[in-house]
C-alpha cells in the first residue's frame, strides 16, 4: 500500500480486508479453501529454474516477465533485467537499470519496453540490454506498456495515459482522467491498436481514445460506485481490456459488471454483474474469468452465459488465466500452479513452486509454463501424461 496524495491499496490485502484505516483486525471475505486431492489428468515437470534478484520486492510489483524471440526477458524490482533462453534457462545477458522496475514488461520484434520506479518509460535492447531512450511520464507505470507501428502507449497509477513515439520516446500526446481518492493499486494495460487505444480508469470508465491526437472518441460506464464505504464505491477497471478479432471488447471492473460490447462504437452486447480486478481471456467462444473471489467462470462468449464456475480454488488469490493444451492456467498465493479442465471445469493438475507465492499470471508456449513467483523464482514447467 502506498500512501501519496491518493491512497492506493493492493489487490491481495483488499481481499483479506487488510485495509490501513478501514479495518485492522478484519476475517477475509473469502477464507482460502484448503486444496483437496483429485484424479490428475495432467503432470508439471519442472525443466529448469533461475532467481532473478528479488523478485516482485515487498510491493509486489506486477513484473510479469515476456516471452519474445525464442527467450524469456524478466525483471526485478531493485532493477535487475535478464534475458534467458527459453528451452534451457540459459543466461544470455544480465544488466542493471539506473531504476529499479515497476512495470510488466513488453516486447516487439528487437525491444523491450519498462517502466521504472523513477517515473521513467525506457526502450531496452533485446540484444544486449542497453537502453536505446528512456522518457519520464506523468507518475509511475504498473502495467505493461503497449505499442502499435508508430507507438508506445503507457497508463500511469495517477489516471494519465501517454503516447510516446516509438523510435525515439518522444512525447506524442497525453489524456488525463479523474480518478478516485481510493483505488486499488494497479492499473491495467491499455489495448492499443493501431488507429485506437482503450484504456479503462479507476474512476469505472472505458474511454477510447485516438491515436493521432489523444481526443477521447467515447467512454462508456462499466462500474457505478455504491455503497456507503469508500472501500465498497471501488470501481477499478484493473483488468487489461480483451479485443477479439471480429471487434468485441470484453472488460472487467472490481465491484462491478464483466461486460462484452462493440469495439467500434462502445454498443454493449451483453453484461453479468460481477467483481472481478483480472484480466480475463478467450479461447474460441469461451471467456474466462476469476472474480475476487478466486471463482473461475466459463462463459459462452457470445451471450454471456455461464457453462460452468468453480469454487474449488476459493479465496486462493488467484492470478489471471493462461490457456495451455485445453487448459486453463493460474497461479495462488502459496506457491501452487493449477491446470483446470476448459471443457469442464474439472481440476486436472497441480504443481507446488513454493517460494513467496505467484501474483504474476504464468506465460504458456506450446506445452510449456513458465512461472515467477513473488520472491524471484523463474521455473519451467513442461506437461506430461500422469
Amino acid at each position: 500500500m502506498s500512501v501519496t496524495r491518493r491512497l492506493s491499496v493492493p489487490a491481495s490485502l483488499l481481499a483479506m480486508s487488510l485495509l490501513a484505516g478501514c479495518a485492522s483486525s478484519a476475517q477475509p471475505e473469502y477464507a482460502p479453501k484448503e486444496l483437496v486431492d483429485f484424479d490428475r489428468q495432467v503432470a508439471l515437470d519442472s525443466v529448469w529454474g533461475e532467481s532473478v534478484g528479488n523478485g516482485l520486492g515487498r510491493a509486489h510489483y506486477p513484473l510479469s516477465p515476456i516471452f519474445a524471440n525464442d527467450k524469456l526477458f524478466v525483471g526485478a524490482e531493485g532493477g535487475e533485467l535478464e534475458a534467458l533462453a527459453a528451452d534451457s534457462g540459459d543466461d544470455i545477458w544480465q544488466t542493471r537499470l539506473p531504476a529499479g522496475i515497476t512495470s510488466a514488461l513488453n516486447a516487439d520484434a528487437s525491444r523491450l519496453y519498462v517502466g521504472t520506479r523513477d517515473g521513467k518509460v525506457s526502450a531496452v535492447s533485446q540484444e544486449d540490454g542497453s537502453i536505446e531512450w528512456s522518457t519520464r511520464v506523468s507518475s509511475e507505470v504498473l502495467a505493461a506498456p503497449q505499442y502499435n507501428d508508430e507507438l508506445v502507449v503507457v497508463q500511469s497509477v495517477d489516471g494519465t495515459v501517454t503516447a510516446l513515439d516509438r523510435f525515439t520516446g518522444e512525447e506524442q500526446w497525453a489524456y488525463s482522467a479523474t480518478i478516485p481518492a481510493l483505488t486499488l493499486r494497479g492499473t491495467g494495460a491499455p489495448r492499443v491498436i493501431q488507429p485506437v487505444t482503450f484504456a479503462g480508469f479507476a474512476n469505472g470508465k472505458l474511454v477510447t481514445l485516438d491515436n493521432r491526437s489523444g481526443q477521447e472518441l467515447w467512454d462508456l460506464r462499466v462500474a457505478v460506485p455504491a455503497g456507503r464505504t469508500e472501500v465498497d464505491q471501488l470501481v477499478d477497471l484493473d483488468g487489461q481490456p480483451v479485443l477479439t478479432q471480429d471487434g468485441r471488447l470484453f472488460v472487467t471492473s472490481y465491484n462491478g459488471r464483466l461486460i462484452a460490447l462493440d469495439a467500434r462504437n462502445g454498443e454493449p452486447l451483453w453484461d453479468k454483474p460481477s467483481s472481478s480486478y483480472l484480466t480475463p481471456i478467450v479461447v474460441g467462444d469461451y471467456l474466462f474469468s476469476i472474480d475476487n473471489a478466486s471463482h473461475v467462470l466459463a462463459m459462452d462468449a457470445n451471450t454471456g452465459n455461464v457453462l460452468w464456475k468453480s469454487e474449488d480454488l476459493e479465496g486462493r488469490w488467484l492470478t489471471s488465466p493462461a490457456f495451455v493444451d485445453g487448459k486453463l492456467v493460474v497461479g495462488d498465493y502459496e506457491g501452487y500452479v493449477h491446470l483446470i479442465d476448459a471443457q469442464s471445469g474439472e481440476m486436472a493438475g497441480r504443481y507446488d513452486v513454493g517460494g513467496d507465492g505467484i501474483s504474476i499470471t504464468p506465460l504458456t508456449e506450446g506445452k510449456r509454463i513458465y512461472v515467477y513467483t513473488n520472491d524471484g523464482e523463474l521455473t519451467a514447467l513442461d506437461l506430461e501424461a500422469p
